[in-house]
């Protein structure tokens, strides 16, 4: 404080507390420091299309190339494609009418095969449905367009694109108002309205004009993380780089590893080889021209020539930590276990294996109730409004009880069970503490409770036809627990 508290003491003392709670003010917050360690932190708000537009086919384009060439990238995929469709599941149509669930549901799953579903009659509906999963997480997005066209068994199919088809370069928007960014349309709200998809001629050559596509007839499955972004972004983004390195990493090791295997063998002569100006003068000298090294192999040298081995021997250096801790860190990163993406279950055991599964099952629970609002739901609901139209469907009274006939549920069908014995046990103990029913049981392993009842009811019929005493507890007649 010097001078200034010899005049007034008052006045230095404010201004060292005002110093003070200045300096303490600015470390707030360590990250917003530019000291030594934050000064090539370079960073800055913009809106999350600001942010992504200009990275998106960057960032995409080396997801694709890592999806195509690195195992450590596809260890991260299959977790989400199996967890989120796996087998795939199945349709409860859940009306006041019987017959109708029954036949609704028998035309879903004709429907869903790869000639009824899909334009190109490639995939079947839960392959497009996996598909979606893994563009997702690789390209940041799919598009489906609902297409209805003759063939199949109800006039209703879809087309797969990638987002790559989108028309970044559309301008001039098809209603009055509104604006065109990278390829979407969107009202005064940023509400995409229509989807301009590029159109090529029968020989893959890019037409000027592209098509436009309104937006209650595509589906566009993709995630929003900011409120301010429009369109995908590639959802391993924030570990490509990661794996990128290892894969650099596993490259370098695996030439240093080929060196080390290499052996090379120089022969020292104590004689001079023949040559212009030079003659050997010992007769029947070996020349080595043809010589190689072979297992097993034992030959004599000529006398007095030496042998000289290069061998680099093997580097103690072991990278197998490494890549399992970075591993863990990508595993971390997409928000799954290290033990869904590895595969590696030599440091887990039941318990440990169960509350993985149970923490990625939340992590995946998301991801599943999106794929149903917005792709499974809305084809199901097109589906049956085109068998309604189409006539495949008889149903007098559709139109004036719309929500009612369509009104359905998806039960997922089952993964298998750690531990067979432990969780037949933990679904009894449920049952009989009331903690759940049967028709959650059944539901949990993809089934409908009125299908199993039904072949409850076939195999009670044939057993007692036949003379048969199963013994079931839950078969009438079958034993004392049936009482």
């Amino acid at each position: 404080m010097g001078f200034i508290e010899k005049i007034s003491p008052k006045w230095a003392y404010k201004r060292e507390a005002w110093r003070q709670a200045n300096e303490i003010q600015k470390r707030n917050y360590d990250a917003g420091m530019y000291d030594r360690q934050n000064r090539n932190w370079f960073a800055h708000n913009e809106s999350g299309e600001q942010t992504d537009k200009y990275f998106r086919g960057t960032v995409r384009a080396r997801s694709r190339d890592l999806e195509r060439n690195s195992d450590l990238m596809n260890a991260n995929i299959p977790p989400w494609v199996r967890n989120v469709v796996g087998k795939g599941y199945t349709l409860e149509a859940k009306t006041d009418d019987e017959e109708f669930n029954d036949n609704i549901e028998k035309l879903w799953v004709k429907w869903c095969k790869k000639d009824n579903c899909d334009v190109t009659g490639s995939q079947s509906f839960w392959e497009m449905a996996r598909m979606a999963i893994r563009r997702k997480r690789v390209d940041g997005g799919i598009l489906f367009i609902k297409c209805y066209t003759r063939g199949g068994i109800v006039p209703f199919k879809l087309q797969a694109l990638e987002v790559d088809e989108l028309d970044e370069v559309q301008s001039k928007p098809n209603y009055e108002g509104n604006k065109v960014v990278g390829g979407i349309e969107y009202n005064s709200y940023n509400k995409a309205v229509g989807y301009w998809i590029k159109e090529y001629d029968i020989e893959g050559y890019l037409k000027s004009v592209s098509r436009f596509v309104e937006r209650k007839n595509v589906i566009f499955y993709f995630s929003k993380t900011r409120p301010s972004q429009i369109r995908e972004m590639p959802e391993m983004s924030a570990t490509i780089g990661r794996i990128k390195e290892v894969n650099g990493y596993i490259e370098a090791a695996t030439i240093k590893e080929r060196i080390a295997a290499c052996l090379s063998v120089f022969i020292k002569k104590e004689l001079p080889t023949g040559g212009i100006g030079r003659t050997n003068t010992v007769k029947g000298n070996r020349k080595y021209d043809d010589l190689e090294l072979t297992p097993g192999l034992i030959t004599d040298l000529n006398a007095g020539d030496d042998i000289q081995v290069v061998n680099p021997g093997n580097s103690a250096t072991n990278g197998s930590d490494f890549i399992k801790t970075t591993q863990r860190l990508i595993s971390a990163g997409q928000g799954i276990s290290y033990e869904s993406t590895s595969r590696d279950l030599s440091s887990a055991n039941y318990s440990s294996a169960r509350q993985a599964t149970i923490e990625d099952e939340e992590t995946f629970t998301p991801e599943v109730q999106k794929l149903q609002d917005e792709f499974l739901d809305e084809t199901y609901e097109t589906f049956v409004i085109s068998a309604v139209l189409s006539g495949a469907i008889q149903c007098p009274d559709f139109w004036t009880n719309k929500e009612k006939y369509l009104e359905h549920e998806w039960n997922r069908k089952p993964k298998k069970w750690i531990d067979p014995q432990k969780e037949a046990n933990a679904n009894k103990i449920a049952i009989t503490t009331g903690q759940k029913t049967l028709n959650d049981i059944w539901r949990e392993d993809g089934k409908d409770f009125k299908t199993v009842l039904d072949d409850m009811k076939k195999i009670e019929e044939y057993a007692n036809q036949i003379g048969l005493d199963l013994n079931f507890p839950y078969l009438k007649g079958g034993g004392e627990n049936a009482k």
